[in-house]
């Protein structure tokens, strides 16, 4: 280990009265790694501030939210279940907020008012372009610029909105085609391909995107893996899921010899606005901050 990644050599944490706070709201909440990522973040820049877990029942989501206001937080991160209980508590929004209808970061502003982020997306396609993928003009031919998403919620509606904010030609598949046609019919642009078929149609896409809990350790079916014989050799499979680091699907594609990126740098890449917004400094995603979060999930 480095010194930027080893616990011992990383300067103490620093709390006094004057600390800044934020956390993560959840339910549950145990699963996170954000407390991992941020405190690491706090020791290495010697910041004067604590992040923490914050297991909230939705039914007592905007109560909580409002303590934490009153208690002199600067703000929290938000995950499932509660996203789009934030969106419609924050009272300022950015642009992607708006589009992808949920807030995963909020911050607490001076005037009072809460300002509601979706940093989901952005993080996504920053992890891609920090693994070389390149947007929009990936790939060649019919698939050149082209994206295959599965999934339909909430993850898949922040990836969507991203990748064609970054001139990305979108396309949606889903177990439930309904919910499938419903996002595609509220974002211009996107089209939609039956779960039965996309297999067959690898071969029209530069990346594949797995933005569903399939594949997660824990998650509704660990074991997914669907077949990549059609594939291009060009095509890039990322997988949203960060838990296990390699997902049987990005196994079957490194069998494959296909390129992949996994969910660790979504995860790095979308917690830097939120964390620069409450301690007021822009921390580095670098391979020192991956290797640190990586011995964490054994530790």
């Amino acid at each position: 280990m480095t010194a930027a990644t080893d616990p011992q050599a990383l300067p103490a944490q620093r709390i006094t009265g004057k600390a800044r706070l934020a956390g993560v709201l959840g339910w549950p909440v145990g699963h996170s790694r954000s407390p991992l990522l941020h405190n690491y973040w706090l020791r290495r820049y010697e910041v004067d501030g604590a992040y923490v877990p914050l297991p909230v029942r939705p039914e007592g989501f905007e109560a909580a939210v409002r303590g934490l206001q009153a208690a002199g937080f600067r703000g929290a991160n938000v995950t499932i279940p509660h996203k789009e209980a934030a969106f419609r508590l924050a009272d300022v929004l950015d642009d992607s907020a708006r589009a992808t209808g949920s807030v995963n970061t909020l911050v607490f502003q001076d005037d009072g008012t809460i300002r509601g982020l979706s940093t989901d997306g952005d993080g996504f396609v920053a992890s891609l372009r920090a693994a070389g993928f390149d947007l929009p003009g990936a790939g060649q031919g019919a698939a050149a610029g082209r994206v295959l998403l599965l999934g339909a919620g909430g993850a898949a509606r922040s990836v969507a909105v991203s990748l064609a904010a970054a001139g990305m030609q979108v396309c949606l598949t889903n177990r439930t085609r309904a919910r499938a046609d419903e996002l595609a019919a509220s974002l211009p642009g996107l089209s939609v391909c039956p779960w039965e078929e996309w297999e067959s149609t690898l071969g029209d896409y530069a990346l594949l995107v797995n933005t569903t809990s399939l594949g997660m350790d824990g998650g509704p079916e660990p074991g997914f893996c669907p077949s990549l014989q059609q594939a291009s050799a060009g095509l890039v499979v990322a997988d949203i899921v960060y838990v296990p680091q390699v997902t049987p699907l990005m196994a079957e594609a490194q069998r494959r010899g296909l390129r992949t990126v996994g969910g660790l740098g979504m995860l790095l890449h979308q917690a830097r606005l939120g964390f620069q917004a409450w301690f007021g400094v822009e921390p580095q995603v670098d391979a020192q901050t991956e290797a640190y979060v990586l011995a964490g999930f054994s530790g």
